[in-house]
């Protein structure tokens, strides 16, 4: 009987869905709301499809409702395009008769891809509305598009198809070699700051070739891209001091990625690589972020990489990894890395000044300052570090030991740290004893809060509060801060010279 019954209730409740085959709607009376009155799509590079942004429209009536059009003011011809709850319409511009339920919403996904030529000339804005119906029922949602022209840079196209690639390592990525002579765009090896430049792949500088970065110069990494600076190839990155927040003398390496949700995110693309036999490498006011690994640096033959007034956060790996690298840094800041913000491994020659090496990766396994005269990947396995001096510079983080060194038998390994502040509970290791052993340390204030004004977004600057105040040794001052301020006596410590917080 009890079976019976269920049989009948089904019945009767399958012959009710039955029948209302179709929702019965009313028309839409222009109560929808939304998510958003405007939908901001940020930078797009001429040409190139925008990310997908998303719109939630929401029926809060009793009544389920049916929408007679959803499109586009510029109609057909609009650049944006749209799906709604994953339908396509009319080429992605015009939807009719959308039913949408009552107490319920509806996702709008947002493209685009714009060329200059259609922006407005002086604020290369591209814009239109989303329209709701019409007539008295007409409601609006405003899409705005900051277009930025640029210079696509890519791997050709081989004669059978296949796409050109270059030896990383053991194996082909997708790559090319940058050509002064280009048909298309002139000197590739000359980045100016009068446009973009988006890279696909890596761009490599061929042997006894110079790339150079004039101030200003904005280069942008599509995911699995970098750029390559081969044996007896040269890098020049010529930033200079900025005077507004805009850093518009800076050099920028970033990801493509421009809307403000990827900002701080890591391994959006691979990395610098100085590879073995570079020659005559200078880096000056660059800013990298979200790379895998921001600058790889391997051994260099004698040739020194001077880095100053240099930035790099947001990596998946390493800021600075150098394998037997000889490098001489100022004025560097490194932040937000899954390994080490500084990297040096395999022995080298290592010398930095007024440097900030901070992470706060929020894994316990990550560690600001990483040094090591051996690899186990590499034969020898060990090779001598015959200096890594640390003068008026801060090793910090969200963890207890920020500093690692890493020694092996068979090859020498020298290191000093004077007036630095460092954060480490190592003392009872022979390598760490930052009050009684003169030769490696010198004046260290340990485990003292720099009180830097805000780690979590990369801003480094300190007040007169700071446990790096005033805490630096004249005698290996660098005249001017990170910004171009001039530094007090005695110095403080890090990359920034104090300046009172803003309120």
């Amino acid at each position: 009987m009890r079976h019976i019954t269920l049989l009948f209730l089904a019945g009767i409740l399958l012959s009710f869905c039955s029948c209302r085959s179709d929702f019965e709607t009313v028309a839409s009376t222009g109560d929808l709301t939304f998510s958003k009155d405007t939908v901001y799509l940020d930078t797009v590079f001429t040409n190139l499809s925008s990310s997908t942004y998303t719109l939630k429209v929401y029926n809060h009536s009793k009544n389920d409702i049916n929408i007679p059009t959803i499109k586009f003011n510029k109609g057909l011809n609009s650049k944006y395009r749209m799906s709604v709850d994953g339908a396509q319409g009319n080429q992605g511009k015009l939807f009719e008769n959308v039913t949408l339920l009552a107490k319920d919403s509806l996702y709008i996904f947002i493209e685009t891809t714009v060329e200059t030529d259609n922006a407005t000339p002086t604020e290369f804005l591209y814009t239109d509305q989303i329209e709701f119906d019409g007539g008295a029922n007409l409601q609006k949602v405003e899409l705005v598009t900051l277009v930025q022209d640029a210079i696509l840079l890519y791997p050709n196209r081989n004669a059978d198809g296949t796409t050109e690639t270059l030896p990383i390592g053991n194996e082909k990525k997708n790559g090319f070699y940058l050509d002064k002579n280009d048909p298309i765009h002139g000197n590739e090896l000359h980045f100016t700051n009068k446009k973009a430049y988006v890279i696909y792949g890596y761009a490599a500088v061929p042997e006894g070739e110079t790339v150079t970065f004039d101030p200003g110069a904005r280069v942008y990494f599509h995911a699995n891209s970098g750029l390559i600076v081969s044996k007896k190839a040269s890098i020049h990155i010529n930033g200079s001091t900025s005077v507004t927040d805009k850093l518009e003398n800076e050099v920028i390496f970033s990801s493509d990625r421009q809307q403000p949700d990827f900002a701080y995110v890591p391994g959006q693309w691979g990395t610098i690589w100085l590879q073995e036999g570079s020659v005559n490498n200078t880096i000056q006011n660059l800013t990298l972020k979200n790379a895998t690994v921001g600058l790889l640096i391997e051994g260099n033959d004698g040739a020194t990489v001077s880095i100053k007034n240099t930035q790099v956060y947001n990596c998946t790996h390493y800021g600075i990894q150098a394998k037997n690298g000889l490098i001489k840094g100022e004025n560097i800041v490194i932040n937000y890395t899954g390994e080490a913000s500084l990297a040096c491994t395999y022995g080298g020659n290592y010398k930095f000044t007024h440097c900030t090496f901070n992470n706060n990766w929020s894994s316990p396994g990550q560690v600001a300052v990483f040094i090591s005269n051996y690899s186990t990947a590499a034969t020898p396995e060990t090779k001598d570090l015959t200096q890594a001096t640390f003068n008026n510079c801060i090793i910090y983080g969200s963890y207890s030991n920020e500093l690692f060194l890493s020694k092996k038998t068979g090859a020498t390994f020298e290191y000093q740290f004077n007036n630095c502040l460092i954060k480490s509970n190592n003392t009872k290791d022979p390598l760490y004893q930052f009050d009684t052993d003169p030769v490696h340390y010198n004046t260290i204030t340990l485990n003292k809060d720099p009180k830097f004004f805000n780690p979590n977004i990369n801003n480094f600057n300190i007040d007169n509060t700071s446990s790096a105040f005033a805490k630096g040794n004249s005698t290996y001052l660098i005249p001017l801060d990170i910004l171009g301020n001039t530094r007090t006596l005695p110095p403080d410590l890090g990359a920034y010279q104090n300046k009172p917080f803003p309120k």
